[in-house]
């Protein structure tokens, strides 16, 4: 039975199918996939708690749906296309059979180590076939793999770590990207002397860099998969086991291990990737993201797995060694659909065409956007330069916490709206709320984004802590997922996302909680108090704008500048560090102490024209002060 919705009014049948009866919708989906023993029951729900299970007592392995389920039938084809950073190294195309080899062997290798069902993995890699083995090998085993991504500091991934007490690392020597080589063992040395749970680190040649291994601890890949058979027996799991924590910046300074379990996440994964990019067996499919964030989870290892897909994996970055490097890959191996983000469309605009101009990209059929709202600008180039004006562009709207693509076109499918995610995919409710919770009906209607009915790969918890689950998404408008987006439906019914309602930022389609930067910042020993806020950036989407009341004695600005810049770097990592650091006397504050972000959004913003009453501030004084001092252009 075909999953794949093949026409408009077959998309409208399945999500009214969907949204009267989702129980028995999901039944059918589900049924296509090899289960140990079936569910006894669907779905049962409570928003309130929450409380969600998705196939009760089913036993699975999501691995033999990726091996057992499809190795007679394509065991030959190839399932991961590696190429490497550095385009005259060689690439690796990588069989179903083979990687079923690797997993099982790589599995058996865990399980010797001492590695057992429900125990923590961190997943610490750059961009190699072995770290979708290594989750992979995890799935099969039980354990719960964390993946971290490679760019975070060793503070940062202290904290991930700790947080879900992991028993064991998979790292590198070190990790290529761009002309840069990235000493990553050092920084899992540098975190594990602020753990204690940790008891053997698996690492992988990839740079052959000059390392430390710790006698007992730590271990080569190559030398622990040594002697072990390619033979696994995958290991019984529950549709409700956990597949794995994968930690998000919050609005309060602490990440959040988001957990995924192994029955639902497995159904939506490959449902969601079959019909949003339309993809046929014989196509190659790439996304450009790192599996250390949910995309690369589920749209290069799982979903495209899964749906038996072959999928292109890619080490680098898109101007190394020039400006062309996205295009000449979808020449090399003509990639049919490609998925990236926006911040990377519009790195890749400031470079003009001459680099687009060697190349034909006639293969591609599908172009697709994530991560962020697209702007429309960098939409109509991309549709038009890259998708030759012939491709649709799926311009997807999810989550870490929603696990898969929640509301975005069907390629070919659901007519394009430029800078529109569109329309939900079946099984999916969302709906508009004004401040208060009411629902905002009909179109035209501008609010904030909720569901209000579970999707198989919803989120269950934040690991080790329920309530913070449930106070984050579930507790601002009850009986609601809170999405923390706002959203417009435009007078065709057609869902446009406008970006973060409450204190987060998106940076580069990376979600980062300004307490989180705003805690970096305070480290700095010339730090009193700190405000972190989002602005518009041309490249990024949203920069981070940080505000700071320092001691200034005997120092310069520029130089207290780089060091706060350099502080934030250290602590969480590339990503976080802010494009503007402003020094200032005060922060405006109500008369409770509160700092009102919204007033130093509009400043950095360069929107003074509206600030709203501040006379009602404790010090209306310093908002001019912070006016006058922002850094021009």
């Amino acid at each position: 039975m075909s999953q794949k919705i093949q026409t408009l009014s077959g998309y409208i049948n399945e999500y009214q199918r969907s949204v009267h009866q989702p129980e028995k919708f999901w039944e059918r989906i589900a049924q296509s996939f090899h289960w140990q023993k079936p569910w006894d029951n669907v779905l049962s729900w409570d928003f309130k708690g929450p409380d969600i299970k998705w196939f009760e007592n089913a036993k699975l392995n999501l691995t033999e749906n990726i091996f057992e389920r499809h190795l007679f039938t394509h065991g030959e084809k190839a399932a991961i296309i590696w190429e490497p950073n550095d385009p005259k190294e060689a690439h690796r195309i990588i069989s179903y059979r083979e990687l079923f080899e690797m997993t099982c062997q790589f599995s058996n290798a865990l399980e010797a180590q001492g590695v057992e069902k429900g125990d923590r993995v961190i997943i610490y890699m750059p961009m190699i076939p072995e770290a979708a083995v290594a989750m992979l090998a995890c799935a099969r085993i039980g354990a719960v793999h964390s993946v971290v991504f490679a760019g975070f500091s060793s503070s940062a991934l202290a904290d991930r770590i700790n947080d879900c007490e992991a028993k064991m690392v998979l790292t590198s020597d070190g990790n290529f990207r761009g002309s840069k080589n990235i000493p990553v063992k050092e920084v899992v040395d540098e975190a594990l002397e602020k753990t204690s749970t940790v008891e053997k680190v698996i690492v992988c040649k990839r740079t052959k860099s000059e390392v430390t291994m710790k006698p007992k601890r730590d271990i080569w890949w190559h030398d622990v998969i040594k002697g072990h058979s390619i033979d696994h027996k995958a290991a019984t799991l529950d549709a409700e086991d956990l597949l794995f924590i994968l930690y998000t910046s919050g609005s309060t300074g602490k990440p959040k291990g988001v957990v995924h379990t192994t029955g639902g996440y497995m159904v939506y994964t490959q449902y969601s990737f079959l019909n949003v990019f339309q993809y046929e067996q014989d196509d190659v499919y790439w996304c450009t993201a790192d599996i250390g964030w949910i995309t690369g989870h589920s749209y290069i290892v799982y979903g495209p797995l899964l749906a038996g897909a072959t999928t292109l994996m890619f080490e680098g970055v898109p101007t190394y060694p020039h400006a062309g490097r996205f295009w000449e890959i979808i020449d090399k191996y003509k990639v049919n659909q490609f998925y990236t983000a926006p911040t990377a469309i519009r790195a890749l605009q400031a470079k003009g065409l001459e680099p687009i101009a060697p190349y034909s990209l006639e293969s591609l059929k599908v172009i697709g956007s994530v991560g962020e709202p697209i702007n429309e600008e960098a939409w109509h180039w991309y549709h038009d330069h890259i998708g030759k004006g012939n491709c649709p562009l799926v311009d997807t709207w999810w989550q870490t916490e929603t696990g898969g693509i929640m509301i975005s076109p069907l390629a070919g499918i659901t007519p394009n709206k430029p800078a529109h995610a569109s329309l939900p995919l079946p099984g999916i409710q969302p709906i508009i709320v004004d401040a208060e919770g009411n629902e905002l009906k009909g179109n035209n209607v501008e609010g904030n984004l909720c569901i209000k009915f579970p999707w198989p790969s919803i989120l269950r918890t934040t690991y080790g802590d329920h309530k913070r689950c449930k106070e984050t998404y579930f507790s601002t408008y009850p009986g609601m997922y809170f999405t923390g987006d706002g959203a417009k439906r435009d007078h065709d019914g057609y869902l446009r996302i406008l970006g973060r309602v409450d204190d987060v930022i998106n940076v580069s389609g990376h979600r980062m909680g300004t307490a989180e930067v705003e805690n970096a910042i305070n480290e700095h020993p010339r730090v009193i108090e700190s405000a972190v806020v989002g602005y518009p950036h041309a490249i990024k989407g949203q920069g981070i704008y940080a505000y700071a009341i320092c001691d200034r004695e005997g120092i310069s600005d520029e130089v207290l500048i780089e060091e706060i810049k350099g502080t934030v770097r250290k602590i969480i990592g590339p990503i976080a560090k802010p494009d503007e650091v402003q020094i200032v006397k005060g922060l405006p504050k109500t008369r409770s102490g509160k700092i009102m972000r919204r007033i130093l959004r509009k400043v950095a913003s360069k929107d003074i024209s509206n600030l709203g009453d501040t006379s009602t501030l404790l010090n209306p004084e310093v908002v001019a002060e912070i006016i006058d001092g922002t850094p021009s252009d």
